[in-house]
């Protein structure tokens, strides 16, 4: 998404939640489906059912020290054996319908603590959704009015509790991405709601594309650049030189182009660096030739 571009046809026109959802499914690349995740609210649920379970939990363990104390010997062949609790549970036995009570609301709450457990896990793992997108969806949705009135104006709010649905965070951060962002032409624009904005939209794999393109070109560049310069150059003092130039381009490239992190940075670097020293001191461009004499 990018702004200041050239105009196309006004879509029509919708008010409220529905220009809002027109909005956000515009977006090809799905950068605009930004929801809050209600962080606080997930967690305080998730402790009010770890604690109806921990009560549960001490309940039984409570059942089952009384068993342990009891002298009654059918209800200690009850808590070993499955068919006399059943037994003692079908004639009417009071400790045995407890016991069966709390082991199944035990089985409901664990379950449900389970599967939020997991769907938390799920949410938690959702991106967050990047400064660029936000600013102008808030650009958007909040002049010269709010899109939306009441509770849902503050949606947008708070840039911690928002997570970004329908991407795999595959998206490039690195720098040379971020700058084509900016500057890259758009395939479609509209009006803001302000009348004075325009907010473009492009494809995310148009950039992929044109990054792949430059990273090839860059790389071919750096590998094939100094040996051919380093073959014809013959003074040592200009081959180091020439090294440690194109080492130092080459980790430039990798930090600016790749999103790849300071030790992967210096591992390649490293690993580039070990090819150049290889060449030069095989000395190739000034192997001396073999002459082979043939006798008569």
């Amino acid at each position: 998404m990018s702004s200041n571009i050239t105009a196309f046809p006004t879509p029509l026109m919708k008010e409220g939640f529905a220009e809002v959802a027109r909005w956000i499914a515009l977006d090809p690349d799905g950068e605009t489906s930004i929801y809050r995740k209600f962080g606080e609210l997930r967690a305080r649920s998730l402790l009010y059912k770890q604690c109806r379970l921990a009560a549960l939990e001490k309940r039984l363990g409570e059942l089952d020290a009384q068993d342990a104390a009891s002298d009654d010997m059918d209800a200690k062949d009850a808590a070993r054996t499955w068919e006399t609790m059943v037994q003692r549970l079908a004639a009417g036995d009071e400790a045995a319908r407890v016991r069966t009570e709390l082991m199944a609301e035990i089985d409901i709450v664990l379950k449900d603590y389970s599967e939020a457990l997991l769907l938390n896990d799920e949410v938690a793992k959702l991106n967050r959704p990047s400064q660029r997108v936000l600013d102008a969806y808030r650009q958007w949705f909040t002049k010269p009015y709010p899109a939306l009135g009441g509770i849902a104006k503050t949606a947008l709010d708070d840039p911690n509790d928002l997570v970004l649905l329908g991407t795999d965070g595959s998206s490039e951060t690195d720098y040379l991405s971020l700058l084509l962002r900016r500057y890259w032409p758009t395939y479609r624009e509209e009006l803001s709601r302000d009348g004075l904005h325009r907010i473009g939209r492009f494809s995310e794999k148009s950039i992929s594309v044109a990054v792949a393109s430059i990273s090839i070109v860059v790389a071919a560049f750096l590998l094939v650049g100094p040996i051919v310069i380093l073959y014809f150059v013959a003074s040592d003092l200009t081959k180091l030189g020439i090294v440690a130039g194109f080492t130092a381009g080459f980790a430039l490239s990798v930090g600016l182009m790749t999103s790849a992190k300071r030790a992967e940075v210096f591992a390649a670097t490293a690993a580039y660096a070990a090819v150049l020293v290889v060449f030069v001191s095989g000395d190739i461009s000034h192997s001396p030739a073999t002459k082979v004499s043939v006798g008569n």
